[in-house]
């Protein structure tokens, strides 16, 4: 869109690197074909450690393309945690859209540098990076450019849906099943869903569904602060506030979520765009309740755990601030992507030594658990502590064991699982009521920042 932008030459960049960076850097706004090209060209400069591919189409028929990084592209390697970032949901909030550009050249830049930090990281995970969820949002928003844009003007898609109320409602199902003892993951979709979702959403739960993601992020603007799940508030408003809704990991989620404030150079500091968020971080439903949004959908579909960074005050920023934006934030996009290497994993096998897929691992006393993938890997992310932690299957035995977590990288635990006896139901977990829940009715949503 714009042709114009600053040219910032970086000699010592802030993080630790293998050798000194002397490319130059162009920070401008990048309208869908000049994104693509770029995208592209990454590839073309790194193809050995990247690879693009679509995960579909907007209204439009723009490609929803996704940047991968990996030592291995295009393949899933055992015990790999898979991680993706989204940027630019609301096509207005544009600043999410060019850190994703600038944080791709980044990598490719680095990883031909020798820089150790981000070798390591494209070594031991699988890196997907959306830029635009919303291309056609975008466009409208660029045609009125940064000085003239709205707080609503290209905000949603091409059909004015806002892509972040669009997601299936899982919270209501959940909230059931916690005062129910039901199903506290990987909750079913509601009938006919596809048809209730734009293409754009549909195209990144179809995404969902193909990969494992173990953590991600989805960028926004109109804030400065990272915000973690709950969305969507199990109460009530009372006294005209809506009350904080914890998830079974809320401890977790603001360790993550402070992770990138305080690795950001000023979102930490709590005061910014006229609020005050201490620490930098806010419980969604605490800031205001959002229904049907992605974080949450995220939580309660998936094994994925996704904050949403709000990262700008301003939605569509002049080109002249990219630079100062990029450098406040390249060391936060980058120490929590590394979050996904923390935790435990491990692979579930049954006593030959055969994979099992879509066990569940339950870690006591955290009512959330997760499952194994195609592949029998499982990834958990936990504070450090000490869990006892129990995989099961249907057709097998349980198996529980205890490990202590430490503060650097994932703990590896194995699970073998036995045949259970054919006439014992060791299984009980699976009989408990998976009934789709109506969820009454709720009110216009919050056009917040998110």
């Amino acid at each position: 869109m714009l042709s114009g932008g600053c040219v910032v030459w970086i000699g010592v960049l802030l993080l630790v690197l293998g050798a000194p960076m002397t490319r130059a850097v162009e920070f401008q706004h990048h309208g869908y074909e000049e994104m693509v090209r770029t995208l592209f060209s990454i590839h073309s400069q790194c193809p050995y450690i990247t690879r693009i591919y679509s995960i579909g189409r907007s209204v439009e028929g723009r490609h929803l393309y996704v940047l991968e990084f990996s030592d291995n592209p295009g393949i899933h390697e055992a015990l790999e945690p898979e991680f993706k970032y989204v940027g630019n949901m609301h096509g207005n909030e544009v600043l999410g859209r060019e850190l994703l550009i600038y944080l791709s050249q980044f990598f490719c830049d680095e990883y031909q540098a020798g820089n150790q930090r981000i070798t390591e990281l494209i070594h031991n995970t699988r890196i997907h990076i959306l830029p635009s969820m919303n291309p056609d949002g975008y466009e409208v928003a660029a045609r009125q450019g940064p000085e003239f844009n709205g707080y609503l003007v290209g905000r949603g898609n091409s059909r004015d849906v806002d892509l972040n109320r669009n997601f299936p409602d899982l919270n209501a199902l959940m909230y059931y099943n916690e005062k129910n003892n039901g199903l506290n993951h990987h909750l079913p979709l509601p009938d006919n869903w596809e048809h209730q979702v734009e293409p754009e959403t549909l195209a990144v739960i179809r995404w969902m569904q193909s990969y494992n993601f173990v953590l991600s992020a989805n960028l926004h603007g109109g804030a400065v602060v990272a915000n973690y799940p709950f969305d969507k508030s199990r109460e009530a408003r009372i006294r005209g506030r809506s009350t904080y809704s914890a998830t079974a990991d809320d401890k977790l989620f603001k360790h993550l979520a402070k992770t990138y404030s305080y690795a950001h150079s000023w979102m930490h500091k709590g005061y910014n765009c006229g609020d005050y968020f201490e620490d930098g971080v806010t419980n969604g439903a605490s800031w205001y309740t959002l229904s049907k949004g992605m974080q949450d959908f995220n939580y309660l579909y998936t094994n994925c755990f996704e904050i949403t960074l709000e990262l700008s005050c301003d939605k569509f920023p002049p080109a002249s601030t990219l630079a100062r934006e990029w450098l406040a934030n390249r060391e936060a996009l980058v120490s929590y992507l590394e979050e996904v290497n923390h935790g435990i994993k491990g692979m579930v096998y049954d006593e030959n030594n055969n994979p099992i897929s879509n066990a569940v691992i339950s870690v006591a006393g955290i009512n959330h658990d997760i499952t194994s993938g195609a592949d029998g890997d499982y990834f958990r992310l936990l504070l450090p502590g000490t869990y006892i932690v129990t995989a099961f299957a249907p057709g097998y035995r349980p198996s529980t064991s205890t490990v202590t977590v430490g503060p650097a990288e994932a703990i590896q635990l194995h699970f073998y699982l036995k045949p259970a006896p054919k006439e014992t139901n060791l299984n009980a977990r699976d009989h408990q009521d998976k009934k789709s829940f109506s969820a009454a009715k709720v009110p216009a949503a919050n056009l917040g920042p998110r």
